[in-house]
């Protein structure tokens, strides 16, 4: 039996260490895991530039040793990387640090490790792996190849050409043409699609001589998209990518190339290692805000925090996405992309801090618009282009569409007299096909399979637990628990619970914190699922008791089965679960509920005392 004064004092510890996570201006900033794949790339590029600029070694050589000394420290025994130093072995991982230490022999060799890495490689089906793993989407696997390439691993023939000299074409004809990379990844297509004909140029002589013409005009749309930070999408393996591509040609003095080696240096961590990202700060900012109790964020922190989160606020179209204004991102930084998950997040977190604040008020109204403008005909959001569709990542998705039908939710009901009527009556159309899109992709066993998160122990990577858990989440803002679909979904979700009382992301797979707190909240409201809830409960407390709450599992996905975990997302998630289970049952501050309401806990009789 599980104690109110338990369940508050797990809520303290969790919000405590959250709290003192938050940077001294308010907001956070988090710390994304070390990548092994991140850190390959960077040597990669850096050696490059140093071959065509060896005037460079001092600057440069302490970063390509220190990046190969902590690949060499953080190998798997079976010889391989994953993409995070808790995840398991992949080929593509794999394949590029061994591609590193080829390219970087010149500067330090590694012989024992780099045999390890090749034994792997060959193990696992070499370049041709690649292939299979990503299938039609080029956005990752010709990158991947292009630095086996340089390496001298692969011949240049083996590369599928990308059509860079699309990127003359103005953006919106992107949607139309079916492109094999996704919607953010034109930094790649013109950058490692010059790179292929450069070394390998199409027989097809009037091909090679659109693609010759083509070369300038596509570096010059390459620098204009280069964001202030020199690093695109602030990411480490894209901006790598496209500068070590410009090095090869002799390019490494162009001005992408040298914003893109500052870039690297700039990210570069203490232990010669390099993040995937450099941070998700206003992800993890509007997460920490949306999962505290209103009374645990001092009130100068939800000033600092409100004032932070509009100066995010994308007010101009998008560099290259083309997304118009009224977004957030992922991050405060220049390289960050508006997006259907961020603005949602950011929507919600705003309307708790202070949407009575009529610039508050107005910046929530411009990204409930901007979320409208981005649906996609099948009723779904995507991530960052409407009507692209033609890969996965550009596709409508289930943790999406649920995470704007709650910021659509939350914006009808709060401060309900002053909203423009014809904004109500789009978002009310918005909301019958978005739970409609739920609807159809919901899989006959009742999940959702999530975009942006996956569990390396299920089956293809999946989560269905994240995405279900999001989606019910939806239908409890919406109070729309009772709908087949929903009931369909909380039976899924209340089946796969471990026979430890966790949640893993499917059935069998160990328990974490993040995905059972995940589970726990979205149960909570769902009277028949009582018992369900306090075994969850009692595995996250007993976790939080221990200390062991802090410990993340690499269940981020960053694009294209590329794993991550971030430090604070199961800090964030359990205080979300526990402070959601204390306001559903703190009589002393609130009416008393009936079974129907969506705030109402599901306890036996004094379950919860």
């Amino acid at each position: 039996m599980l104690s109110l004064d338990r369940l508050r004092r797990g809520y303290d510890l969790v919000a405590d260490a959250l709290l003192d996570e938050a940077t001294s201006e308010g907001p956070w900033t988090g710390e994304l895991s070390s990548s092994p794949l991140s850190t390959a790339t960077a040597i990669a590029t850096l050696q490059l530039v140093l071959r065509q600029q060896p005037e460079r070694a001092s600057e440069l050589e302490p970063l390509v040793r220190g990046g190969l000394h902590w690949l060499v420290e953080h190998q798997n025994p079976d010889g391989g990387w994953g993409d995070t130093v808790l995840s398991h072995s992949n080929i593509s991982t794999s394949m590029l640090a061994y591609a590193s230490f080829q390219l970087a022999e010149c500067v330090e060799r590694h012989d024992e490790a780099a045999g390890k890495a090749k034994q792997y490689v060959d193990q696992h089906g070499g370049f041709e792996a690649i292939r299979r793993r990503y299938g039609k989407d080029r956005t990752f696997s010709v990158p991947i190849l292009t630095q086996c390439a340089l390496a001298g691993l692969i011949p240049w023939q083996e590369l599928t050409p990308l059509p860079f000299e699309l990127g003359c074409l103005p953006h919106w004809f992107y949607r139309w043409i079916h492109l094999p990379v996704v919607s953010y990844a034109l930094p790649a297509l013109i950058a490692i699609g010059q790179v292929r004909h450069h070394h390998a140029p199409s027989r097809n002589p009037l091909m090679r001589f659109i693609r010759w013409l083509s070369v300038k005009p596509t570096l010059r749309k390459l620098e204009s998209i280069q964001p202030e930070s020199g690093g695109f999408l602030e990411a480490t393996p894209l901006t790598s990518f496209v500068t070590m591509s410009l090095a090869s040609m002799g390019r490494s003095d162009h001005p992408v190339a040298r914003r893109g080696v500052e870039f690297l240096k700039d990210s570069v961590r203490p232990d010669g290692s390099w993040p995937i990202d450099t941070n998700l700060a206003t992800w993890v900012t509007t997460l920490s805000v949306n999962a505290l109790l209103p009374e645990s964020l001092p009130t100068a922190q939800s000033r600092a925090i409100t004032d932070w989160l509009l100066k995010q606020q994308h007010l101009v179209v998008h560099r290259y996405t083309n997304a118009a204004p009224g977004g957030w991102a992922w991050t405060n930084l220049s390289g960050g992309v508006p997006d259907a998950d961020d603005t949602p997040g950011a929507i919600l977190a705003l309307i708790k801090l202070d949407l009575q604040n009529p610039v508050v008020a107005s910046a929530a109204e411009a990204a409930i618009e901007w979320l409208l403008n981005l649906q996609n005909n099948d009723g779904g959001w995507p991530t960052f282009c409407r009507g692209w569709g033609a890969l996965p990542f550009d596709r409508s998705t289930p943790d999406l569409t649920a995470h704007a039908l709650r910021a659509f939710r939350n914006w009808l009901t709060a401060n309900s007299a002053n909203k423009e009527p014809r904004l109500v009556r789009r978002v009310e159309r918005a909301v019958t096909t978005g739970f409609a899109f739920l609807a159809r992709t919901q899989r006959p066993d009742g999940a959702w399979l999530p975009l942006w998160f996956g569990n390396q122990f299920a089956n293809d990577d999946e989560n269905p637990v994240y995405g279900v858990s999001r989606a019910l989440s939806a239908y409890r803002d919406w109070n729309r628990l009772d709908e087949p679909v929903a009931r369909r979904a909380i039976s899924w979700l209340a089946a796969v619970q471990n026979s430890d009382g966790g949640w893993g992301g499917a059935a069998g797979t160990p328990s974490s914190t993040e995905e059972t707190a995940l589970a726990v909240e979205a149960l909570l409201p769902v009277v028949d699922c009582a018992e369900t809830c306090q075994r969850g409960l009692e595995w996250l407390l007993t976790r939080v008791e221990s200390g062991k709450f802090r410990e993340p599992a690499p269940i981020g996905l960053y694009f294209a089965k590329l794993w991550y975990f971030e430090r604070l997302y199961p800090i964030i998630f359990a205080a979300s679960a526990l402070a959601r289970c204390i306001e559903q049952n703190d009589h002393r501050t609130r009416e008393p509920r009936t079974a129907t309401d969506p705030d109402f806990l599901p306890t036996t009789a004094n379950d919860i005392q």
